[in-house]
């Protein structure tokens, strides 16, 4: 046969070139494709989707919430209603993710709905502002938990940056080097942020089986009338939430997306609820209300396992 192929299981062909005028057979090689490793289960999937969902936003947003709401129990309703917006994005996401199963979340969405122009603005727009953005609060506030174990020098806020960047450089270097390395990371880390959050559940609940219940029985006394108040702690609180999509941005690494996309989506995000429902539960347990509004970050954390 004229220029026969022989395929090859990495999607290639090697094509051999008919001997013209005594030339020595030449083997081309034509790629029809390189495609990304399926390496990521449901298990691989879920911790992806918990461990950038829960970051900062758990210690940061409480006091926020709790301002701007007034009471008690119309916080913990936010907490509660965050977690299904959330859910119902991630449900959506989970359907695009099935019907265009690409990696790049919502550009190749926008590229398939609305054309090159609008997908390359909301990739340029992502990429230059609003990630980076977004990992620089999340690094610095990593620095400023660092920062806390060394109260004796002070605030200096180059070695603060300084951490924070080597952050920075430290995840890109993981999740570009290796697929398995990052899932990895992402597993243990998500662990990691689990054991600490149902720690803090534990002291919580325990807390409470003593009696202590005098602040979760406020219920709605103080309530705010104000709409705006309450969009701003929506705000707040899904700020928290952020992170429900990310899985979307790896589909093609995903092992059958079709089942495992949905089902990571959807376990995540009702993990991560349950679980920021029971922390504030906790935080108002052993704190109370005054106690909350007038702690930071750190000492939040701090207070609640002391």
């Amino acid at each position: 046969m004229d220029n026969p192929a022989l395929s090859q299981e990495d999607g290639t062909e090697l094509r051999k070139r008919p001997v013209n005028n005594g030339e020595a057979p030449h083997v081309e090689v034509e790629t029809k494709g390189i495609k990304l490793q399926r390496n990521l289960g449901l298990i691989s999937g879920t911790s992806i989707i918990v461990g950038t969902i829960i970051g900062s936003g758990i210690f940061i947003s409480p006091k926020g919430v709790l301002q701007e709401t007034g009471s008690v129990g119309l916080s913990l309703v936010v907490w509660a209603a965050g977690g299904m917006l959330s859910l119902m994005g991630a449900l959506s996401y989970a359907e695009l993710g099935t019907l265009i199963t690409k990696s790049g979340g919502e550009y190749p969405y926008m590229m398939a709905a609305m054309g090159r122009v609008v997908a390359y603005l909301f990739a340029w727009t992502k990429i230059i502002v609003l990630t980076p953005s977004s990992m620089a609060i999340i690094c610095l506030t990593f620095a400023e938990y660092v920062m806390s174990l060394m109260e004796f020098c002070g605030e200096p806020q180059i070695p603060k940056k300084m951490i924070a960047a080597l952050a920075m450089i430290t995840l890109a270097i993981v999740n570009s080097w290796d697929t398995k390395l990052a899932a990895s990371v992402q597993v243990f880390f998500t662990g990691a942020k689990l054991i600490a959050l149902v720690i803090i559940v534990i002291g919580g609940l325990v807390w409470l089986g003593k009696g202590e219940v005098e602040t979760l029985q406020k219920g709605f006394e103080g309530s705010t009338n104000s709409p705006s108040g309450v969009a701003l702690a929506f705000y707040d609180a899904l700020w928290a939430y952020d992170g429900w999509n990310n899985l979307n941005y790896i589909t093609e690494e995903l092992k059958n997306p079709y089942v495992n996309l949905p089902r990571a989506n959807v376990l995540g995000v009702l993990l991560v609820t349950v679980i920021y429902v029971l922390a504030n539960i906790s935080y108002l347990a052993v704190l109370g209300t005054e106690g909350l509004l007038n702690s930071s970050a750190v000492a939040l954390v701090g207070r609640v396992y002391m």
